[in-house]
């Protein structure tokens, strides 16, 4: 279900870039005969099929990253005593990364036990002083009795603050205690140490915890898009990642998330374009079918897969079926510039059909230094040729 949805996504995203194509150099700017006759834009048939898609197709940066991270941030009531690992180590969940200091805690935590025996030695102070209160009130006249009932009052809210002091002291023991026997930090995933903000090194980034180890496992793509590109691209379509080095050295993925939520302030990375075309940048991501030979912070290119890649791969000449007429006669025919100017029917053998992109193999009747010329009576908008 998934690959024919986005079979269909290719389908209508191949005919909108046909239809833009055609506008613009056919349908806006046709030549006129000696006769007054309107006749179709000429195109030759190695500029038509030299991308191998219709049109023009827009790339984006991107770079490689990591789809799992985690990061751990630093007590900052803590000391670090030492850091065990740099950027570009490797690890394994359970590694030590960085051990605190100890020795603070122990200091504080036999400060805070003497504090906790004080408090309690506060308490039966004031226990007692409540049980002499009610003794004394027993015995006191009708008119002192209030007076006693207002001491013992003021007496139980002092133990009941004592208490809370109390509860309060031990919790801070238990925190040194627990401060202790964690002092060592260990990863809890596997992977490699992407940076370490120990304030000396380069290496970290403010936008990350302490120290960030990233799973190599699995990989993505993040890319980088313009305000005002981003309508060129959604969630689910197929993209193809190539190569900085080797731009044949490709991989195949789907965009899996678009931020519209946090802008990028930087200079766009939009190329193929207008690629000063100022404004914010956006993030997007893309889920890799495969990383095999991909590298972590490596930078790619992005383009949306129209079938280029599928077509690049291709035997013969492949034109838009819109190009082709059939007759009733199940004959078919293009139409040709001759050198003088004028066009001529040439008939032609058609092969394999590619709907989704509306494409037609043509098997013979045509040479990559033949012109064409868009038919008058083909409903260009069908794209099928019939």
């Amino acid at each position: 279900m998934k690959k024919r949805t986005i079979g269909i996504i290719i389908g209508i995203a191949a005919a909108a870039a046909a239809f833009l194509f055609i506008w613009k150099f056919f349908l806006s700017d046709r030549e006129i005969d000696s006769a007054g006759d309107s006749v179709g834009y000429t195109i030759s048939v190695r500029e038509l099929t030299g991308s191998g898609a219709v049109g023009s197709i827009n790339r984006f940066s991107g770079v490689v990253e990591a789809e799992k991270t985690w990061s751990v941030n630093k007590n900052p009531d803590s000391t670090v005593k030492e850091i065990l690992v740099s950027a570009g180590d490797i690890v394994k969940a359970g590694d030590v990364l960085f051990i605190y200091d100890t020795e603070k805690y122990k200091s504080d935590q036999e400060q805070a036990e003497i504090d906790l025996e004080r408090l309690k030695n506060e308490l039966e102070s004031i226990e007692q002083t409540i049980a002499k209160l009610q003794e004394d009130q027993k015995k006191a006249k009708a008119s002192e009795q209030a007076d006693y009932t207002v001491r013992i009052q003021d007496t139980e809210l002092q133990k009941k603050q004592k208490e809370l002091d109390i509860r309060s002291k031990e919790l801070e023991i238990r925190k040194l205690k627990e401060n202790q026997d964690h002092a060592a930090v260990t990863s809890q995933i596997d992977g490699v140490i992407h940076s370490v903000n120990d304030g000396k090194s380069s290496s970290g980034n403010a936008d990350d915890g302490f120290i960030t180890v990233m799973n190599t496992d699995n990989l993505r793509i993040k890319g980088t898009v313009n305000e005002q590109n981003i309508g060129q691209i959604m969630v689910g379509s197929s993209v193809i990642v190539h190569s900085r080095v080797d731009d044949k050295q490709t991989w195949s993925g789907v965009i899996s998330d678009i931020n519209t939520e946090n802008a990028v302030n930087k200079q766009s990375s939009y190329y193929l374009g207008n690629s000063d075309t100022g404004g914010s940048n956006y993030y997007f991501y893309v889920e890799l079918e495969n990383s095999d030979g991909m590298m972590l912070g490596q930078h790619v290119y992005l383009e949306e897969d129209l079938g280029q890649g599928e077509a690049s791969e291709r035997e013969g000449i492949w034109i838009p079926s819109y190009y082709i007429v059939d007759k009733d006669s199940g004959s078919q025919y293009v139409m040709i510039q001759k050198e003088s100017g004028s066009t001529e029917k040439r008939e032609v053998k058609t092969g394999e059909r590619d709907e989704n992109l509306m494409l037609v193999q043509i098997l013979d009747g045509l040479e990559l230094e033949d012109v064409l010329v868009l038919p008058d009576n083909v409903e260009v908008a069908k794209g099928d040729g019939a």
